[in-house]
């Protein structure tokens, strides 16, 4: 999939000029939003529920012989598992060192992971920058300069987002462009000095941490308009993604006060909306233990705001019990329920947390995998 010849490319032109579709205006790849608020997907409305392939690139950029991912989708698309979101870079700077050092080795990696979701018709959510505090590292910035849209780290954001958009906005594998991981999460916390970025000078990050890489949610609004702004240029179409979880229950509070006051539903909703900005056009949570109980309000707010929802990650930890077991099906049942269009179990194949998390085809948790191929399948109205 180098250059411009890339195999999407050539499916794509194949697809335009077979019987029949003279005339026909194609639609445009991936999930993008009707005027209507509606997702849609090659023109119809569309819900799917995927999983959280956290590795799925990184394994390879770590181990170049490591292509396991072929495996991987191979078994979600014998379950009809339509999509899967993964992290897009190296999480700590030292791991994007190939990309600064020699890009074409880079994307040959980054290419045959796409080229192999093409193949077992798997649709891609890329997030490009999971950890908050890499980019920063990587241009010897503190993380305060994603409030800045004239900083390196913000440059930086905007020419990778670049070379990847454009590299792969032909293909049919990619549905959508998130930014990262739960920033929203780590933004004006009261006791922020205990929960600065990790140290690891070995990773590529500074020796030491201060006030400066303490987040606030201005600042994260000011990246992920810029992120946004950025893949428009680029893609007017697929749908963007912030990649945030749920707001914290005293989000509002803190951005006022540094407090942890619990807000109000009205107050929820400023935070979820501002935490998600135009261009934007979707909404993005993770819901785990509790937040089952939001569901519902946010959806009702997601249809009223014309920003489809994505329950970017979801799931139950632990062994399989009873308890286990009613507790993930009561957890997907309510994404079903309330109509949510979009959402992804955590997490697929990744051994790193094979103690409590890691759903395989074949190990303890994969009834989770299985009751998600069933819930499809009724989303698709075979069941």
């Amino acid at each position: 999939m180098a250059g411009s010849g890339r195999i999407a490319c050539v499916l794509l032109a194949v697809t335009l000029a077979a019987p029949g579709a003279a005339g026909a205006a194609a639609e445009p790849p991936g999930l993008s939003v009707r005027a209507d608020g509606v997702l849609v997907k090659e023109g119809r409305p569309y819900r799917g529920i995927g999983v959280n392939y956290f590795d799925l690139f990184y394994r390879t950029l770590l181990k170049p012989g490591d292509t396991s991912y072929e495996e991987g989708l191979k078994a979600l698309a014998a379950r009809k598992i339509p999509f899967a979101r993964f992290m897009c870079s190296g999480f700590w700077p030292s791991e994007n060192r190939l990309y600064q050092q020699d890009k074409e080795a880079y994307f040959q990696r980054l290419d045959a992971v796409v080229r192999a979701a093409e193949k077992h018709g798997i649709g891609l959510i890329p997030s490009l920058f999971w950890n908050l505090s890499t980019v920063p590292d990587l241009v010897g910035e503190p993380c305060d300069q994603w409030g800045n849209p004239e900083s390196k780290t913000h440059a930086w954001m905007r020419a990778y987002t670049r070379e990847v958009v454009t590299r792969y906005r032909e293909s049919p594998a990619i549905w959508g462009w998130e930014f990262g991981n739960e920033y929203n999460l780590s933004a004006d916390l009261p006791n922020a000095a205990e929960w600065r970025p990790a140290v690891h000078p070995e990773l590529g990050t500074p020796a030491s941490r201060s006030r400066r890489d303490e987040l606030t949610h201005d600042m994260i609004r000011t990246a992920f308009a810029a992120f946004a702004k950025t893949v428009r240029q680029h893609d007017p179409h697929r749908i963007v993604l912030t990649g945030n979880a749920f707001p914290r229950p005293s989000a509002w509070h803190q951005r006022q006060e540094k407090s942890w006051t619990t807000d109000t539903p009205e107050q929820y909703r400023e935070m979820l909306l501002g935490d998600n900005p135009d261009p934007h056009n979707t909404l993005s949570v993770h819901a785990y233990q509790e937040d089952v109980k939001r569901i519902a309000a946010t959806q009702q707010i997601a249809v009223a705001a014309k920003k489809p929802l994505f329950v970017g990650e979801f799931g139950v930890p632990g062994a399989r019990t009873p308890a286990a077991e009613r507790q993930f099906r009561e957890l997907l049942a309510t994404i079903e329920r309330e109509g949510v269009p979009l959402a992804a179990l955590w997490v697929y194949d990744f051994s790193g947390q094979d103690a409590d998390w890691n759903v395989t085809a074949t190990n303890g948790r994969a009834y989770q995998l299985e009751a998600v191929a069933e819930a499809n399948a009724r989303l698709r109205g075979e069941r």
